[in-house]
């Protein structure tokens, strides 16, 4: 018999067979299909916030000399890397300016740093010069001295930043370079039962090389009183008299949100630095939103004072204006700014995690997308012929806050220092059964939590968080070995990172859940009604993998049998991060199984006897590498054809839609 099944927004024709044999696929991997492409706003009528891909280095400067600051930015990631140029049309005397659409300039570099003293502009990386800059850009370089010795120092070193200045007046470049350590900090799973983290913390340290006679000299490390400076990682040390008083002072960033200030207590030819402080103004102390900030200082408004333009994890750049005042011997600075640019690619911050839907009951598929920053957004479509045309992204707010998941002191296994990150991943349907779509929410915390929806169709309204409960049935309720906390009574608490899938599996009219449980294994969490009150049943690992049922978080096969299909067989850090979504993806009946990979990986049906339901892994859609960790799919049919294609969120922020080859053959 013929049924119209609805998932994920989609509704594909399907035939569903009366039997349950092993099937023979109508699509094998097509790595001559159209590839991946990245989705683009198709909307000149908006501007959004100025972002690359994961994590901006951020080099202000007037790149095509026509008297106003541009912003260059690098991206060191996958797969927008490169360095950009947001050319500033706007006019030298605009202090936002909205920037124009990003230019490819170069590949992408980490510890990137800018000098300028009026007179001249100069690029540095990692114990290098990129020489004339402006017309070479990375083609062009010089060594500096003692990069192996500073270097040798210090272990995990994920931040070597080097950049000129006069140290001590007397008129030539001295070198000054920050560099972090994670020795003490390690990386994973070393918390105490009390959720306490027993590692040490992340270092952060500044050296300086001195210029005698065209010659370097290592000075060391500079210091407050007899101790190193030292902050929390990512030092991006910025030497300029941000007080007015006529010396350089010190403001680093940190690998989380702050800035540490550090007075000049001597005088300009003889630098003595106060113990650090962080920047405040009247809200408090200041903060980016988002972690591993790199900081660069210049006077961007031209009013005579230091600024700081800072670019953040998820590729956007602000501006953080220095008001000129002076509060308890501290500069004070505005709140971030952040910067815009025109419409051109689809973004909403980093490792985007998207869902199709038609949100606003208008038609048309939407998204709603999470993030790193544990973020969830509404993308509105605004029609369009042959792709969408989409609005700027929308915060979701629930009871009037919006909502943002976050880590916290120790909400992340890997640690403290990602107390800023939430990796919301989510799915939508009517999870009550009330009509209204709600949504099913999973992040950083490995907690599935529901935002229950009480507006009416077409106008949501989100209510705040709550567990979803599972009906255990036992005193032990079971976890990840390796968190430190222990769900409540009724709560589900499985793996990081992963997508809760909402589906009315077992066609009862009651929305499960597919997801990977606390061991990695992708599992069946069955809904049934208990007195009027909706609960799980604990989960069943009714599906299978065929010749590989193993799988580490890269799709390498570690078990080449038959056996419960196990998505990811890692531990702590590297648990979880699986995103999954179910469709028909090769139109023979039955729902296959889509998971991140290199791009997105097929797992097909083959087989379902009773309630077991095998798989074979096809390998990646296409040869593209679109991850740089993770990517996350989700199912759209934007050309109308009835045939399922792919949206991939990826680690850059953006979006990229895979077109299904069973649409272009019939095509």
């Amino acid at each position: 018999m013929n049924k119209i099944i609805i998932f994920n927004s989609l509704f594909i024709l399907i035939t569903l067979c009366s039997c349950s044999n092993s099937k023979t696929s109508r699509l094998e991997r097509n790595v001559d299909s159209k590839e991946f492409t990245i989705v683009k706003y198709n909307n000149n009528e908006i501007s959004v916030e100025l972002g690359v891909g994961l994590w901006a280095w951020p080099l202000p400067m007037d790149f095509d000399n026509d008297g106003d600051m541009d912003m260059i930015v690098s991206c060191p990631d996958t797969p927008f890397n490169g360095t950009y140029f947001f050319e500033n049309t706007s006019g030298p005397k605009v202090k936002m300016p909205i920037f124009e659409e990003p230019i490819k300039i170069g590949e992408g570099m980490k510890n990137l740093q800018v000098f300028s003293d009026g007179s001249q502009t100069r690029v540095l990386g990692r114990g290098v010069e990129y020489l004339n800059f402006k017309k070479d850009i990375f083609s062009n370089s010089k060594n500096l001295p003692f990069k192996e010795e500073i270097e040798k120092n210090h272990s995990k070193i994920r931040f070597s930043q080097w950049k000129y200045v006069d140290y001590e007046n007397d008129g030539d470049l001295d070198i000054i370079v920050g560099i972090d350590d994670w020795t003490d900090y390690g990386w994973d799973n070393a918390f105490n039962e009390e959720g306490e983290w027993i590692n040490g913390p992340l270092h952060g340290y500044i050296y300086l090389l001195e210029n005698e006679n065209g010659g370097y000299i290592n000075r060391g490390t500079i210091n407050v009183g007899n101790e190193p400076i030292d902050v929390y990682g990512a030092p991006s040390p910025n030497f300029a008299d941000f007080d007015g008083d006529g010396d350089l002072d010190i403001i680093c960033g940190e690998f989380l949100d702050r800035f540490n200030w550090f007075e000049n207590i001597g005088t300009r030819e003889k630098p003595i630095y106060s113990e650090g402080r962080f920047l405040e103004n009247k809200n408090g102390t200041i903060t980016m939103d988002l972690e591993m900030i790199i900081p660069s200082s210049l006077d961007w408004d031209k009013d005579g004072d230091i600024d700081l333009i800072v670019g953040d994890e998820d590729g956007r750049v602000a501006f953080v204006e220095n008001t000129g005042l002076v509060e308890n011997s501290m500069p004070v600075f505005n709140s971030p700014k952040y910067f815009y640019q025109k419409a051109d690619n689809l973004k909403f911050g980093a490792l985007s995690t998207p869902y199709s839907v038609d949100w606003d009951e208008d038609g048309d598929e939407d998204l709603i997308v999470g993030n790193s920053a544990g973020y969830i957004a509404f993308i509105e479509n605004l029609g369009g012929d042959s792709l969408p045309k989409w609005d700027s992204p929308k915060k979701l707010t629930a009871e009037g806050e919006e909502i943002r998941y976050l880590a916290g002191e120790n909400g992340s296994i890997q640690g403290p220092a990602e107390r800023k990150w939430g990796y919301t991943t989510l799915s939508i349907n009517d999870w009550d059964g009330d009509g209204l779509k709600d949504i099913i929410v999973n992040s950083i915390w490995g907690k599935i939590m529901w935002h229950r929806n009480i507006g009416s169709k077409g106008t949501p309204e989100l209510q705040a968080a709550i567990p979803i409960k599972v009906g255990w049935g036992a005193d032990s309720i079971p976890k990840p070995e390796w968190n430190w906390w222990n769900p409540e009574r009724n709560e589900l608490a499985t793996q990081w990172r992963t997508t809760p899938v909402t589906i009315d599996w077992n066609k009862d009219g009651l929305m499960d859940l597919v997801m990977l449980d606390h061991e990695g294994y992708l599992s069946f969490y069955e809904r049934y009604n208990d007195n009027g009150e909706l609960y799980l049943k604990p989960g069943q690992r009714i599906f299978y993998g065929k010749g590989e049922s193993e799988f580490d978080n890269k799709n390498k096969p570690t078990a080449k049998n038959d056996g419960p299909l196990r998505l990811n067989n890692g531990k702590y850090g590297a648990s979880g991060r699986r995103k999954i979504c179910f469709v028909d993806w090769d139109m023979d009946g039955d729902l296959d199984l889509i998971v991140n990979g290199k791009n997105a990986s097929w797992f097909e049906n083959v087989l379902e006897e009773g309630d077991k339901v095998s798989f074979v892994y096809k390998g990646d859609l296409s040869e593209k590498k679109i991850a740089g960790h993770t990517t996350s799919p989700t199912v759209v049919d934007w050309n109308g054809d009835k045939i399922p294609d792919i949206l991939l969120g990826a680690e850059d922020g953006h979006f990229y839609l895979f077109t299904n080859p069973l649409s272009q053959k019939n095509n």
